[in-house]
């Protein structure tokens, strides 16, 4: 038995040797694993870090009425090679109607001298099919004609800063213009013409005594927009308002009785099932602002 146990030590040496280096190559293993999977971590978080964020244009909004919502833009389209370009320029911004308008129809309906005749304060404004109020639509346009021309140097006048009130009456959004001494004037709407028209107009003023010395000029800004309008394909002229975009009105307070560059915009027929379905979206509203950006700048620019 002595000479058994001396014969057993060498072997059993052996054994632990062998059960050490099998230890150490899975410590190896796992340590080679371990640092592998650390590795891949590091590159997704750097790869996470390093990416760039699709850009984006922050709005708030708030809910108009049928359930529209009226953006407020943070920021703006224009070049940074144009900010500064109508510095010292005063425009007058009127979007047409208001959303409160429909819940007092006693203050609209009161009479106002436009000038030439007696007509309502203001009205409530026409709607599409689905219930999208021209008020919203006038206030989602005018919101990004504002950023706009501000981004441009402008100081901007509005007749309204929310779609939730009523009024004011077309006589007030005429002062308003008038007392800012505003270089120009633009009045957005959208039509409640026949379901078989579509297209755009600009109803310009004819001489009606407060308005005569602006008459021309606001001829002028006409032009400027319906050019605007067709360069960046914003919707074509009116196939039944006007006479090649161009409609003289003499019977709106709003154009009879100021006395600063003015114009008012039929952006198209929301009565017309194509027409409405462009005005609802965001993106068309945004066009339409951006070609009365132009037309505006090109007239305070040129003239």
């Amino acid at each position: 038995m002595p000479g058994h146990q001396h014969a057993s030590r060498p072997s059993r040496s052996r054994g632990w040797l062998t059960i050490s280096v099998i230890l150490l190559l899975v410590a190896g293993v796992a340590i080679g694993l371990l640092t592998t999977r650390s590795t891949a971590t590091k590159s997704r978080t750097s790869s996470k870090k390093h990416s760039t964020p699709a850009p984006s244009r922050t709005t708030t909004s708030s809910v108009g009425p049928g359930g529209s919502s009226s953006p407020t833009p943070v920021g703006s389209a224009t070049s940074t090679s144009t900010a500064g370009l109508l510095a010292g320029k005063v425009v007058a911004i009127d979007p047409g109607h208001n959303g409160g308008n429909f819940g007092d129809p006693s203050f609209i309906n009161s009479p106002i001298w436009n000038g030439r005749a007696t007509e309502t304060c203001d009205t409530t404004g026409t709607e599409t099919d689905g219930g999208y109020t021209e008020a919203q639509f006038n206030f989602n346009v005018a919101q990004y004609l504002a950023a706009d021309l501000e981004a441009k140097g402008a100081k901007v006048v509005m007749t309204r800063t929310t779609n939730d009130g009523v009024g004011p009456c077309v006589t007030q959004r005429a002062a308003i213009g008038n007392a800012a001494g505003a270089n120009a004037a633009v009045s957005i709407h959208a039509d409640g013409g026949p379901t078989s028209g579509s297209g755009f107009a600009v109803l310009e003023p004819v001489a009606s005594g407060p308005n005569d010395s602006v008459v021309t000029p606001s001829q002028s800004l006409g032009t400027d927009v319906r050019s605007a309008f067709l360069a960046q394909n914003v919707e074509p002229i009116s196939d039944y308002d006007g006479i090649d975009g161009i409609q003289p009105r003499d019977d709106l307070a709003g154009l009879n009785l100021t006395t600063v560059p003015k114009v008012l915009v039929e952006c198209a027929n929301m009565r017309n099932t194509s027409d409405a379905a462009l005005i609802v979206t965001d993106s068309w509203q945004r066009s339409v602002a951006q070609a009365l950006t132009t037309a505006i700048t090109k007239f305070l620019m040129v003239g």
